[in-house]
């Protein structure tokens, strides 16, 4: 039995642009009303809101909130419900890293590490929390979805606060899924090194690098992290589970 996505209430947390951004198309494209969350990019989350209402008649808003913040997180859910009069997905998909030598412990501040640990493990926890009693008496309960990293089970990436933060919100991901069902799914993706804006920052040579380490000879797509997205939502037999998708540049 598969879960119906059409006229699903959807937030997407760092909905404005890449991974996110494509996300929120995807799921439009479903029939799902959409919150596109964003922290900065306001022009790009009103352009976006506006493309997917013209485009496929949802119901779409932007909320803006830092899901590195608490107060944010929970604001943003209940925002959430009152803009689209329900919420029965999300998709915390929001991060934070800084590119540091990876084995130099001090290429990040303590500030840093903790700005990846708020972003990257404490904001699904506190959406979940807030989410949890709408998606309680749902009567199909509520999905909660996780943009993790292939970071999260090798020591690599961007900097070590980072993989080290995207271990602890996979683990998360299967400490909720393996308490929260029968009514709600909770599951991940993890994607290898994605070519967005921020992919770009690595530079030539080492996108090169992890290309040819890549099994498959090419990187991660945002078009298949989204429609992995959209498989685990319909999944309705699937939790606790987490997609690799990184053309076979990482071994788990």
């Amino acid at each position: 039995m598969v879960y119906d996505l059409k006229s699903r209430n959807v937030l997407v947390t760092g909905g404005s642009r890449g991974l996110g951004a494509l996300t929120v198309e995807r799921f439009a494209k479903e029939g799902c009303n959409i919150v596109v969350n964003y922290v900065s990019a306001t022009s790009a989350a009103e352009a976006l809101v506006a493309n997917i209402t013209n485009t496929y008649g949802v119901k779409s808003v932007a909320i803006q909130a830092d899901v590195g913040i608490e107060a944010d997180c929970r604001r943003l859910v209940q925002e959430s419900i009152s803009a689209l009069g329900g919420l029965d997905i999300i998709i915390s998909n929001a991060g934070w890293t800084k590119l540091g030598g990876f084995g130099d412990l001090n290429s990040l501040s303590s500030d840093d590490w903790d700005k990846c640990w708020n972003i990257n493990v404490k904001a699904s926890l506190f959406l979940m929390q807030a989410a949890l009693p709408t998606f309680n008496v749902n009567p199909e309960g509520g999905v909660f979805l996780i943009t993790s990293s292939c970071a999260a089970s090798n020591p690599a990436g961007s900097s070590m606060a980072y993989s080290v933060s995207k271990a602890a919100g996979l683990h998360l991901m299967k400490c909720l899924a393996a308490t929260q069902g029968p009514k709600v799914r909770v599951d991940a993706i993890q994607p290898g090194l994605l070519l967005t804006e921020w992919g770009a920052k690595f530079g030539e040579e080492k996108i090169r690098e992890a290309i040819e380490k890549a099994g498959l000879k090419k990187l991660a797509s945002l078009e298949d992290c989204a429609e992995a997205f959209v498989y685990l939502a319909k999944a309705d037999t699937v939790t606790g589970a987490a997609v690799r998708i990184d053309g076979g540049q990482f071994q788990h």
